[in-house]
């Protein structure tokens, strides 16, 4: 197959591009580099398989032009990390909805000439919002701050994203997977962006501090990269997944406080662990969310998905990747 990887240098992306060219497949990847990073896709980058475009994705010629003679699409080009969200609101809501709406234009329009292309929707747990359940379903309730609170940009951009993408679906019948990820880590994921772990196994290896925001009583569950592109390209193979929204993750808690210590003890115990409010990390008015926890129910009935990495697993392969 000739397929469309969107955000194809980025931390997931590659490993999707990655993985799709092992299996033989043709890879054209659209990158503006602007989160992504050449070095993410350095070992395949002289493979004849892959096409490499660096350029923003909102742009309507371009959409129609990569998506000439292609088989499926996975949309993984989005805005990334709650630093750069806090900092660049508006860059987010622009980069997360506008290139969505022109990736599903075109594709529409090749539906509706009789090619229709199966497209993977990169979603996120911040759709879900502040929902004060301690698991979330797919069909709970998005429950968003106030619009004075930038954080809450992203995940109703994405949200958006979602009700872009199943109107296609409800409407025109096109094959549509939406998969919500939580917290998806490992190799090659930057910390430069407020990514928790990648930050706390740099600041292990360099003897700390390792910065917990808060009260550090946070819950999180962590799922490695390659778990987690194992489940998205099944769901692309299965056909009742078409027109469907997936949490894509791990479902085992772990407090940020308890997370830190873990790192620190696998990576360095001479590190030191200290706290820093959200008003010093990022603004006075940031909100966050007490518990992120996905009920996987319906994915595991659907692909039979289980999670094969522990976090014990994860912490070591994101510091052998920071040791180089």
């Amino acid at each position: 197959m000739r397929i469309l990887v969107t955000g194809g240098s980025g931390f997931i992306g590659s490993h999707l591009t990655e993985q799709l060219l092992a299996q033989g497949h043709e890879v054209v990847i659209v990158d503006d580099l602007s989160t992504g990073s050449r070095n993410n896709l350095a070992h395949v980058a002289s493979d004849a398989l892959l096409e490499t475009v660096i350029a923003d994705l909102g742009d309507a010629a371009l959409v129609r032009r990569v998506c000439q003679g292609i088989d499926a699409v996975y949309h993984l080009a989005a805005a990334v990390g709650v630093a750069l969200i806090a900092k660049q609101p508006t860059q987010t809501i622009h980069r997360n909805i506008y290139p969505t709406q022109l990736l599903l234009d075109e594709l529409r329009r090749q539906h509706l000439e009789g090619k229709s292309i199966p497209l993977f929707l990169a979603s996120t747990s911040e759709v879900y919002g502040k929902n004060p359940k301690s698991i979330w379903s797919e069909g709970d309730d998005l429950v968003f701050g106030a619009t004075t609170k930038p954080r809450w940009s992203y995940g109703a951009s994405k949200a958006i994203d979602e009700f872009l993408a199943l109107a296609c679906v409800r409407e025109y019948g096109m094959k549509v997977v939406i998969g919500r990820f939580f917290n998806v880590v490992g190799p090659r994921q930057t910390g430069a962006y407020g990514m928790v772990l990648p930050r706390f196994v740099s600041s292990a290896l360099a003897g700390g501090p390792l910065i917990v925001h808060d009260d550090g009583h946070q819950e999180r569950c962590f799922a490695h990269v390659a778990d987690v592109i194992r489940a998205i390209t099944t769901l692309m193979n299965t056909e009742p997944a078409f027109g469907r929204i997936y949490n894509i993750g791990s479902d085992s808690p772990i407090s940020i406080y308890d997370l830190a210590r873990k790192v620190v003890e696998i990576v360095n115990s001479n590190a030191t662990i200290e706290f820093q409010s959200y008003a010093e990390a990022y603004d006075h008015d940031f909100e966050d969310v007490r518990r992120r926890v996905p009920d996987l129910s319906r994915i595991r009935e659907t692909i039979a998905y289980q999670p094969r990495h522990s976090l014990d697993d994860i912490i070591r392969d994101v510091w052998r990747d920071k040791l180089g």
